[in-house]
């Protein structure tokens, strides 16, 4: 745990925008450690725009840092079946079936909020593999964002339709990977995990996932069953969530078809992210 000073350092480097000459110094020892790692010399993307996100992630620790952005590379390239191909289109049939959206407001935290609705996916069209590609599709997406970086994510997982060809999908492999996104391999704070409708089904899963989660994830996951709606309303603000969810904000399907549409719109970003993952030259923006 950071003393009172420690913390209040964290938050004034936080706060500063990315080209402050006081960041200059954390860019330079990051960039400096970075070079000497084997696993990072085909990576030449060092810059501060892209460094900046594992250090806000790690509270300018460098160390910590340096850490992280080896772990995410790593994970990439161990787990190409998710990573190598971030192309919208290949998650297109399941976003469209509004399955994933964000919402348009931030809680009063600032965390970006991310809605997950699994009863749309169906396991007989697509594998818990590129499901999790829409996780991925998305952190990449608002991991650019600096509010999104000073301030993390929540994520909302609504379970109502989740069964047993659901568990079915679920390996210890692919936990593990989950888990790693979550703790230690890619640098956005998880800040809540919220999970509603969760039926008894889900449970061994959980039981799967939960011991690759360190205490502090752990902690903040939130149960809140098929009552939800007043347990909800304590941790975001009703004007923000869905009428669905009990709230004042946009429907469910506006917030999923409207997120569908900025992820189509980012294709060659995404791009980008593929061909670096497979070890090419990506082309100029």
């Amino acid at each position: 745990m950071k003393s009172g000073e420690e913390a209040e350092h964290f938050n004034v480097l936080n706060d500063l925008p990315n080209d402050s000459k006081f960041l200059q110094p954390y860019f330079a020892k990051l960039r400096q450690k970075a070079e000497k790692e084997t696993l990072l010399r085909d990576h030449l993307d060092l810059s501060d725009v892209f460094l900046i996100r594992f250090l806000r992630a790690r509270d300018f620790d460098v160390d910590l840092s340096l850490k992280l952005l080896i772990n995410y590379h790593r994970w990439r390239k161990e787990c190409p079946e998710i990573s190598a191909n971030l192309h919208s289109s290949t998650v297109l049939g399941l976003l469209q079936n509004n399955y994933h959206g964000v919402l348009r407001s931030r809680d009063a935290s600032g965390s970006r909020v991310l809605i997950y609705r699994i009863g749309q996916w169906n396991p007989k069209d697509f594998t818990a593999y590129e499901v999790f590609r829409v996780s991925l599709i998305t952190s990449e997406l608002i991991v650019q964002e600096t509010e999104t970086q000073r301030n993390g994510l929540k994520a909302i997982f609504d379970l109502q339709g989740w069964c047993f060809t659901h568990a079915l999908q679920i390996n210890p492999y692919l936990a593990k990977k989950i888990s790693a996104v979550l703790t230690d391999s890619f640098p956005l704070k998880v800040r809540g995990i919220h999970l509603l409708n969760e039926p008894i089904l889900f449970h061994p899963v959980f039981a799967m996932i939960r011991p690759f989660l360190p205490d502090k994830i752990k902690q903040r996951v939130h149960m809140h069953g098929s009552s939800f709606t007043k347990s909800l309303c304590e941790h975001f603000p009703h004007t923000i969530l869905p009428p669905e969810y009990g709230g004042t904000g946009e429907s469910l399907e506006e917030v999923c078809q409207e997120w569908t549409r900025f992820i189509e719109q980012s294709e060659e970003y995404l791009h980008q992210l593929s061909t670096e993952t497979a070890g090419e030259t990506p082309s100029d923006p």
